[in-house]
């Protein structure tokens, strides 16, 4: 009974934590957004309304009220679903962020596939062979992917594939023969071209990810490999791998059974870190490809002074952050009985 108190009281914790983590979250994107030097209102009367309109906006926003009665106001429209309407496009905030979240979310997770894949693949070698030419190969391509801004790399993988050597589609997520062809139903390009039965559209969608995934996958490659790296080194100069050593246990043998096993936390939190990161950090790439992600709607926003829409995507994408980690740290819990 006792056991099952602690893990309850945990739960209960988990769950106050991530709570205030959400009101916090809130609180600060509502900050952000009462505070900002744009005045919502003449976004939407122009400059050149009459006082009276003005004012009669202003009331009709809510802005006239005390800033706890907005914030109140503001968590209630929340409770109901209304993030508000966007100056840039003129539909609800919530319709927007359905419609783009999906393709960034697509994009972020295929390359989090390959950067995940190969970074551990890359890093448990290298600390394998550790200061050998395969070593010091990986990490200045690590360090490269580290350094060179993702937006010019991105151009130049456009011009030498798409432009030079036309072996992939260009920008977008499809040419625009199947554009209008294709039904867009979950949001993801992949799932919507398969389950429309037309096989040239799949192919397209396939063709036009290729150099936006391997671009993120390259810079989370970079910061996983290393992470990896460090964490299998630091492990392998423990006593317990010494004793395995002195046992006759072969590096392999070592790698997959012990050092594998002791950092799987560090690599879950790892590749968490990497996936919020393209979650929120892909607008370079989503406006180098022209990808209609969120990163590519808030630039917009960003740009056209849309308040609202900033507000509603950053929300989206702290409560994405804060969401991720705490599964994190649950799975982390689950899978490192030195944890629990």
């Amino acid at each position: 009974m006792p056991h099952l108190s602690n893990h309850v009281t945990r739960v209960i914790q988990g769950l106050l934590t991530l709570l205030l983590t959400l009101f916090g979250l809130l609180l600060v994107t509502f900050a952000l957004s009462a505070f900002s030097p744009v005045d919502r209102v003449l976004q939407i009367v122009g400059d050149h309304a009459s006082q009276s309109t003005y004012d009669q906006v202003r009331h009709q926003l809510g802005l006239d009220r005390s800033l706890p009665v907005q914030f109140w106001h503001y968590l209630v429209n929340l409770a109901h679903g209304d993030l508000g309407i966007a100056s840039s496009t003129g539909q609800p905030v919530l319709h927007d962020l359905l419609a783009t979240f999906p393709a960034t979310l697509e994009l972020a997770t295929l390359a989090l596939i390959v950067g995940a894949s190969l970074g551990v693949i890359a890093g448990v070698l290298c600390a394998r062979y550790v200061g050998s030419p395969w070593d010091l190969a990986v990490r200045t391509f690590t360090l490269i992917g580290n350094s060179v801004p993702i937006f010019w790399l991105g151009l130049l993988m456009l011009a030498l594939f798409y432009a030079k050597l036309q072996w992939t589609p260009g920008p977008g997520r499809l040419d625009d023969i199947y554009q209008y062809t294709v039904e867009p139903r979950t949001g993801f390009v992949l799932i919507d071209t398969w389950q429309s039965g037309d096989k040239e559209a799949f192919r397209n969608a396939i063709g036009h990810l290729v150099l936006p995934v391997l671009l993120l996958g390259y810079y989370s490659l970079a910061s996983i490999t290393r992470l990896t790296r460090s964490a299998c080194l630091s492990e392998m100069n423990k006593e317990y791998i010494l004793l395995a050593r002195a046992k006759g246990a072969s590096e392999a043998t070592i790698l997959l059974r012990h050092v594998l096993p002791n950092i799987r936390g560090t690599l879950l939190t790892v590749i968490a870190l990497a996936w919020t990161s393209m979650l929120e950090g892909a607008v370079l790439t989503e406006t180098v490809f022209s990808w209609p992600g969120i990163g590519r709607y808030l630039t917009t926003a960003l740009f056209a002074g849309d308040t609202t829409a900033i507000m509603g995507g950053t929300l989206l994408i702290g409560v994405s952050f804060v969401l991720i980690n705490n599964l994190t740290d649950l799975l982390v819990r689950l899978t490192d009985p030195r944890v629990r």
